[in-house]
């Protein structure tokens, strides 16, 4: 059993009396707590006023008398009124915010007896709400029972009347949805709606959450601000980790997430434990989870349904708890029908799912974000740097206008940021490097954007990400010479002008329809007018 601690307020009444021999026949709750003979109190942590030092210290002796096991570690909070609900619920929050809790080392009792009706009602919601991570305890006498020991147990308790709380509450969840957005007071109101209920799901649920968006929209970011959140609520004592599974492929892919046993493959020199054991109590975020193949994608399922998974090499199961969050740029309901991705994972991922927009959907939100990554620079460089009135003025014209494509979202914008911040020798930007730096921007879209139309248009976006980038390079060339050529004969001999000369038969156009079909092309798919590029 896990070592339990007790935290409670000092009865000022009931816990007092007149400390001679007779006080033993009197009921103290917080002495009577460590009397019981089904309740071994390892620690308590009694709250008490300045005012009550003097009973702190002979309540704390006493129960040292009837329970040596016991440690009791005195801690003063003081309130101007103890019946304020607003004084009394603010330090008490403060004070479990700064506690260190640990929930998966030691268990909790939170006794509400005690105190004012204030403090125990506030002890209640702050444990309803996580922030003292235990269970509620109330004590009381017994009749014909021994005066001094009475009887424990656990109760529930009706406070929806109490609406100066709920403000509070509201307030918490006001803070708890900024920290989610890094304190970037963002204004697109779809964004925030949605930042406001992923933090409700965060907060009160552990089911897997899926974020969809393009690359560079921010779920990266989003998902470890979850799990900042989730563990500041005591609700996850693991680490984050984080893994792309575009980077898992083959037979490794398996190893790195369910881990293997010494000698299961070669080179498996030693036992690994794994992506997901690595995130036992704590948050797994699986970004592109797309990428997985079938195989992992059914062990995956089986992880977060039953929390058990084979390692490589293993005949005994291992378990993990974590809270799962997947990441994605691809239409997983396409992906589904393809059979590119199992329906039954879908289906567990797809209880709570949100899509990011991308930075070109969320202009208004361009002038935060600019501050938000100027302080991110001044953080990471030891330099702060700003904007002189009229350059900020010029970049946010074209920022926020429709030139601007943001393709790569908010990486484009942190990117742009670090440029002109690094360039500059004064600490201030001007109009001139600003300038320079739309150029930049310019001439990097339009590039983007001509590969992007031809294989947008001609491959779709699902099939474009299955080839590697060598490939995505040659075929790109290829692309664009048979755009160029009248023929497919032509657009051969240019293709294989080198290698041709040193065969005795030569058959250009059958060689690159050969080539083309690799790749489910054809020399008509490539004559389909591409606007801007052609």
């Amino acid at each position: 059993m896990k070592p339990l601690t007790v935290l409670g307020f000092l009865g000022s009444t009931l816990d007092a009396g007149k400390f001679d021999a007779g006080r033993w026949n009197k009921w103290r709750p917080s002495v009577s707590i460590c009397m019981q003979e089904d309740l071994r109190v390892d620690r308590f942590i009694l709250l008490h006023g300045s005012h009550h030092r003097r009973l702190a210290e002979i309540v704390a002796k006493d129960i040292a008398d009837v329970s040596p096991e016991t440690a009791v570690v005195p801690h003063t909070l003081d309130f101007d009124d103890a019946w304020d609900f607003e004084e009394v619920y603010g330090k008490l929050l403060d004070f479990a915010r700064g506690f260190p809790f640990d929930p998966d080392a030691e268990d909790y009792l939170i006794h509400i007896t005690t105190g004012t009706h204030v403090a125990q009602i506030c002890l209640f919601l702050l444990t309803e709400a996580r922030y003292l991570p235990g269970r509620l305890l109330q004590t009381q006498p017994q009749r014909g029972a021994p005066q001094p020991v009475g009887i424990w147990n656990s109760i529930d308790l009706d406070l929806s009347r109490y609406d100066s709380i709920a403000t509070r509450f509201a307030e918490a969840s006001a803070e708890s949805a900024s920290f989610l957005k890094s304190g970037i007071e963002t204004r697109n109101p779809a964004f925030n709606r949605m930042i406001e209920e992923i933090e409700q799901v965060a907060v009160r649920s552990r089911a897997p959450i899926l974020l969809m968006g393009p690359t560079g929209a921010g779920k990266s970011q989003l998902a470890r601000k979850v799990y900042e959140l989730k563990k500041l609520r005591h609700q996850l004592g693991g680490p984050f980790v984080e893994v792309n599974c575009a980077t898992l492929k083959g037979d490794s892919a398996t190893s790195a997430l369910f881990g293997h046993r010494k000698g299961a493959f070669t080179g498996a020199a030693q036992d690994r434990p794994g992506l997901l054991k690595s995130a036992d109590k704590g948050l797994l975020f699986l970004d592109e989870i797309g990428e997985l193949g079938l195989d992992e994608q059914a062990m995956i399922l089986r992880a977060i349904e039953e929390g058990r998974f084979l390692p490589v090499g293993s005949d005994s199961e291992t378990r993990s708890d974590f809270q799962l969050i997947a990441g994605t740029n691809r239409d997983l309901v396409e992906q589904v029908r393809k059979g590119r991705f199992r329906d039954d994972l879908f289906a567990r991922l797809n209880l709570w799912t949100f899509s990011l927009p991308g930075l070109a959907e969320r202009r208004e939100d361009i002038a935060p974000n600019l501050d938000y990554e100027l302080e991110r620079f001044a953080e990471r460089e030891g330099s702060r740097v700003t904007f002189n009135k009229e350059a900020r003025e010029r970049y946010l014209a074209f920022a926020e206008g429709h030139d601007a494509k943001w393709q790569g979202n908010f990486r484009d914008l942190a990117a742009s940021v670090t440029r002109m911040a690094t360039l500059n020798t004064t600490g201030r930007i001007d109009v001139g490097a600003v300038d320079l730096e739309i150029k930049r921007l310019g001439t990097t879209w339009h590039t983007d954007k001509s590969e992007a139309d031809v294989f947008d248009r001609i491959l779709g976006r699902d099939q474009l990400a299955e080839i590697d980038p060598f490939d995505r390079v040659q075929l790109a060339f290829v692309v664009k010479t048979c755009r160029a050529c009248r023929s497919l004969s032509e657009a051969g001999r240019q293709l294989f002008a080198a290698s041709r000369e040193l065969r005795t038969s030569t058959n250009d156009a059958d060689r690159l329809r050969k080539y083309l079909a690799r790749f489910n092309l054809t020399w008509t798919d490539l004559q389909q007018p591409v606007g801007g590029y052609r």
